[in-house]
């Protein structure tokens, strides 16, 4: 009930922010200036990049130890200057998730909750036993989607499905050189430890992440990711396709399922 009254909050959220004519979804990372033809040109990083967030929830993990919070960009209504922030949207997969051997209690995958935002910039984690809060990105970056344990009780043909590790789809880098970090440039997938650290990349760097599929025979996750042939730091519609597998019993086992020749 909680999930299908967020969804409707969504869509209502995105349905306003349209009518609106919000600002693109991103945000500035360097300075941009114009010449004497008013061409745009993009100079010097910010150095200093402060953006106004606002942490949204906590999120509740399998491991009583570790907690999450979402921390979102506060965005201003043109109209009324009033401000807001978007919100968790849950990615949910009911196909095969009722069998007898198999109940994901409708997440992504079994073991793992997926959620999305609205100009969602970084995850706070914190553990409580050490009373450690710690960052999992350094600076503000637009994070597509979050996978993160689940705190239901999810099972995988006949057996508990537990996850110690968080993934995270993200745009980091202005790899267009554009003065924005949004979805114009490259998407990223990292892998965090379940402390929130030792950030490691799943897909190489010259790929952008597309999409992704879950094999529950083997459990793993395949990611569909398009390869900067030319290396302009953007996707171009002819660029080539090709398919990562990851293991999510674990996650340090990555391979190639498909590659373009």
């Amino acid at each position: 009930m909680n999930r299908i009254l967020t969804v409707i909050i969504s869509v209502f959220f995105i349905i306003s922010c349209s009518d609106n004519k919000i600002e693109k979804k991103g945000f500035q990372v360097s300075e941009i200036t114009e010449d004497e033809s008013g061409q745009r040109i993009v100079g010097l990083q910010i150095d200093s990049l402060a953006l106004e967030t606002r942490p949204r929830n906590v999120l509740l993990t399998f491991n009583d130890e570790h907690r999450l919070t979402p921390i979102y960009k506060v965005n201003y209504n043109k109209k009324t200057k009033k401000p807001f922030t978007g919100s968790n949207t849950y990615h949910t997969n009911w196909n095969g998730a009722y069998e007898n051997w198999n109940n994901w209690n409708g997440n992504f995958m079994p073991g793992f909750e997926a959620i999305y935002g609205y100009n969602f910039v970084n995850v706070s984690h914190y553990n409580n036993t050490t009373k450690i809060e710690n960052k999992l990105f350094d600076k503000p970056v637009l994070i597509k989607t979050l996978y993160y344990p689940a705190f239901s009780k999810d099972t995988l043909n006949y057996e508990p499905v537990k996850r110690d590790f968080y993934m995270v789809s993200v745009y980091d880098e202005d790899s267009n050189k554009d003065g924005f970090i949004n979805v114009k440039d490259l998407r990223r997938f990292y892998h965090f430890d379940i402390n929130g650290q030792n950030k490691k990349a799943l897909i190489p760097k010259e790929y952008s992440v597309m999409s992704s599929e879950y094999d529950p025979a083997n459990d793993f996750m395949y990611v569909f990711a398009k390869k900067d042939k030319n290396e302009n730091g953007q996707i171009e519609p002819d660029e080539p396709i090709d398919i990562f597998w990851i293991d999510l019993k674990k996650p340090e086992n990555i391979g190639e399922q498909y590659k373009t020749e």
